[in-house]
């Protein structure tokens, strides 16, 4: 069994306009990879004016839907760690950056 500080760490979430990015960290206890084939969405991504999350939590990858990443192992990310970033259309969407098609 993989324990909360085995999984990967999301070491950068460039979308400012997610509750969830307090000054580039990703404060959600833990977030979800989802999306269609070629989009890695971030599941987790809230486009809020309120910020939430918690102050003292940097984020781990909890769950990852994306069958077709090579860091995909049933269902569990196996990637040292992720980038978050904008979608392709604009900041109002988040994608797992690190994403990479096998």
């Amino acid at each position: 069994m993989t324990t909360l500080m085995e999984m990967p760490e999301v070491t950068e979430c460039s979308v400012d306009g997610c509750s969830y990015n307090h000054d580039h960290d990703c404060h959600a206890g833990a977030v979800t990879i989802a999306g269609v084939p070629g989009d890695a969405a971030c599941a987790t991504f809230i486009p809020l004016g309120t910020k939430g999350g918690l102050d003292k939590v940097v984020a781990h990858v909890g769950a990852c839907q994306r069958l077709d990443c090579v860091h995909n192992k049933d269902l569990e990310c196996s990637a040292s760690s992720i980038r978050v970033g904008a979608g392709p259309q604009d900041d109002r969407h988040a994608d797992c950056l690190t994403f990479s098609q096998g």
